[in-house]
């Protein structure tokens, strides 16, 4: 599965790369007023790329720790539930001690 991982983000990095030889154009762009940032066409659209998934990996990343924390609150929970006995089994188990066993004559 590593192996798999890692060819498609090679296979990424040598698309990303051809497109970047074949389009490394000088672009000019007007930001506002008399504002005018030049610079190369790979370069604004990796930008604006990494810029637009910002906000989803942030989000991706908030969900995981909320549900790493949930998680660990329930195992807790689970630890703490089955570490205590309830008070049914231990009822259980001090009548079942205190009832006297037969043995294999039949006598108490």
């Amino acid at each position: 599965m590593q192996f798999l991982r890692t060819a498609f983000w090679v296979v990424i990095a040598v698309a990303l790369a051809f497109f970047c030889m074949a389009n490394y154009v000088p672009v000019t762009v007007r930001l506002w007023g008399d504002l005018v940032m030049e610079t190369k066409l790979p370069v604004l659209l990796i930008g604006a790329y990494i810029l637009g998934a910002l906000p989803f990996w942030i989000m991706a990343r908030a969900t995981r720790w909320r549900m790493k924390r949930k998680l660990e609150s329930t195992e807790r929970a689970l630890v703490a539930a089955t570490a205590t006995p309830s008070p049914a089994v231990t009822a259980a188990e001090d009548a079942a001690a205190a009832a006297p066993s037969l043995s294999v004559t039949g006598q108490a």
